[in-house]
């Protein structure tokens, strides 16, 4: 039987290759509605959909983090804003900060941007944001591959103990 701990750390380096596939497709999306701007809006929906999927990539590892490990994960109206900030602090006896505090508020407008696109009309998005979050997502996923990456390890070490 796989420990959970081992099992967390192989679920988050896979969903890390997911990942890198959902910023390839959300880059090629972008470069098809800068070629093609009379069907710029059907580009920039799929770009759209991707950034939702990768910032839910990264809550979905995020929850699997706050139950297994912290054993605690947030409820409320803010749960989603309170996970990140669980995942940049230290749990004392648990783990280190997952995330740093840059990752944080990139992430964080990626939280923001998934609640809108989940409730409003692709048509009603502004394509400035998208570019935008789109270039965030390109810029910030080096260094939180490198943490989650470093958190994988971590719980390999810890099951090794």
């Amino acid at each position: 039987m796989i420990p959970p701990y081992q099992r967390l750390a192989n679920r988050i380096r896979n969903e890390i290759s997911d990942m890198e596939i959902v910023i390839q497709r959300m880059q090629k999306a972008l470069q098809q509605a800068n070629k093609n701007p009379d069907d710029q809006g059907f580009y920039l929906d799929s770009v759209a959909l991707n950034l939702h999927n990768f910032y839910s990539g990264i809550e979905r590892l995020f929850e699997l983090i706050a139950r297994y490990v912290d054993r605690s994960i947030p409820k409320g109206e803010t749960w989603h804003r309170d996970l990140l900030q669980q995942m940049a602090k230290d749990t004392p006896d648990l783990r280190p900060a997952v995330i740093d505090e840059d990752s944080i508020l990139a992430l964080d407008e990626l939280r923001r941007f998934r609640h809108v696109v989940v409730n409003i009309y692709t048509i009603n998005l502004i394509p400035e944001k998208i570019i935008k979050l789109t270039m965030t997502v390109k810029d910030i996923w080096p260094n939180i591959r490198s943490e989650l990456l470093a958190f994988a390890e971590l719980l390999d070490e810890i099951v090794i103990k």
